[in-house]
């Protein structure tokens, strides 16, 4: 078995993803097991230029802020802002202080200059306005969604006004009030207030449609595009918000499928751009359920993956990443008995695996799933192998330092 194994390991460029899979998929999905490792960030980034250069992909979407994500394609298209401006603001969870983002963002920017407008690259962020401990308020997509129906549409079709939605909307802080994520009493989502915005969210995004028609013809594509991620984020918001503050054993599960669904909207919107590449953590982008332990109750949703997948079947590729070592956290050489252990007697630094003939070369071997020593880091599961177009291992994860 050890010559299949080594068979199945290929080096990790654009040419050999493409070869693995039965055509160019529109969304190209990269996941990863761990978050803040430039290491992995370094690899993707290698990735993503030779899909540019050799594949024509012209998007990446990452696991932030979809709203602050516009910061960052706002600069790479057409230099708005200063990097040190973007970094600071256009990235969400601490994704701007990454040396390997700031690199890629500098790459995209110089890439585009000069280029004409239908041939620059694109950033995205797919991830809602969510933190972990707090979700933003619903008050920056539901007025920038109002703004762009006033200023287009007879005021009467509006289902309120400006003054009356800032009403609705109150303070910010009622939203984003860190204590709610612990204690569903705390929430603002089910006051008489959010169903109210819920009901003009939905008539908001119902005229968006109503009226694309006259919509096209007085708006940038641009615009129009923007719009529609100002009305998916401010239903997604809402509904997020009002699972908060359900007292349900059913909440948690929901509050972690509402994020993935958002995500998935926003991901099927970037596959309408063309090739794409999307990076985030293995579990949203993996086509079974995503499951976890939350206080010791297990969860479990479909991931923003398996909802992709769904819906574009091969247009939509899944490549998980598998590491052998990550010291600097305590996660020490795979058991010879797990996917990790299998491929870390491999002597390459990093490879790509064709997951699929994995499998078959494993045939009946029974693989563990390897235990983690480490909260962060999450161990692939032998039972995605199959289902998985491509493996991405990395033997040892190093800090610069190490």
């Amino acid at each position: 078995m050890a010559n299949d194994i080594k068979d199945t390991a290929h080096a990790v460029d654009a040419g050999a993803v493409m070869r693995l899979l039965p055509a160019r998929p529109r969304l190209l999905a990269l996941g990863e097991p761990t978050h803040g490792e430039d290491a992995l960030l370094d690899l993707r980034n290698t990735l993503f230029r030779q899909l540019v250069e050799q594949e024509g992909y012209r998007t990446i979407a990452m696991e932030t802020d979809c709203l602050r994500g516009l910061i960052v394609d706002d600069h790479v298209t057409s230099g708005t802002g200063t990097l040190d401006e973007v970094m600071e603001r256009g990235f969400s969870h601490g994704w701007g202080a990454s040396t390997a983002n700031r690199e890629l963002v500098r790459w995209m920017r110089a890439f585009n200059d000069g280029r004409p407008e239908h041939d620059r690259l694109r950033f995205a962020g797919f991830d809602g306005p969510l933190e972990i401990t707090a979700a933003e308020s619903p008050r920056q997509a539901l007025t920038a969604l109002h703004d762009h129906l006033a200023a287009r549409l007879d005021p009467d079709l509006l289902p309120c006004t400006r003054e009356t939605l800032d009403g609705l909307l109150g303070a910010d802080d009622r939203w984003t009030e860190p204590a709610a994520m612990r204690d569903p009493s705390r929430s603002s989502g089910r006051s008489a207030e959010a169903g109210r915005l819920r009901l003009v969210a939905d008539e908001l995004t119902s005229l968006l449609d109503a009226q694309t028609p006259h919509l096209v013809a007085t708006s940038s594509a641009e615009d129009l595009d923007r719009a529609r991620l100002y009305g998916r984020t401010a239903l997604g918001l809402l509904r997020y918000h009002h699972w908060m503050a359900d007292t349900s054993p059913a909440r948690l599960a929901r509050l972690c499928g509402v994020r993935d669904q958002m995500m998935a909207h926003n991901l099927l919107a970037v596959a309408g751009r063309g090739p794409g590449l999307v990076h985030a953590h293995n579990s949203h982008l993996q086509r079974e359920k995503s499951t976890m332990r939350m206080g010791g109750t297990p969860l479990e949703w479909w991931s923003a993956g398996a909802l992709v997948s769904a819906e574009l079947g091969e247009e939509y590729a899944f490549m998980a990443t598998a590491l052998g070592t990550l010291k600097h956290q305590g996660v020490d050489a795979p058991p010879p008995d797990t996917v990790e252990g299998l491929l870390y007697a491999l002597p390459e630094d990093h490879c790509l695996v064709d997951a699929r003939r994995l499998a078959t070369a494993v045939g009946d071997t029974r693989l563990a799933l390897r235990e983690s020593s480490w909260f962060g880091y999450a161990p692939f599961d032998p039972a995605h192998l199959a289902d998985s177009d491509g493996l991405l291992f990395v033997r040892d994860v190093r800090r610069n330092e190490e």
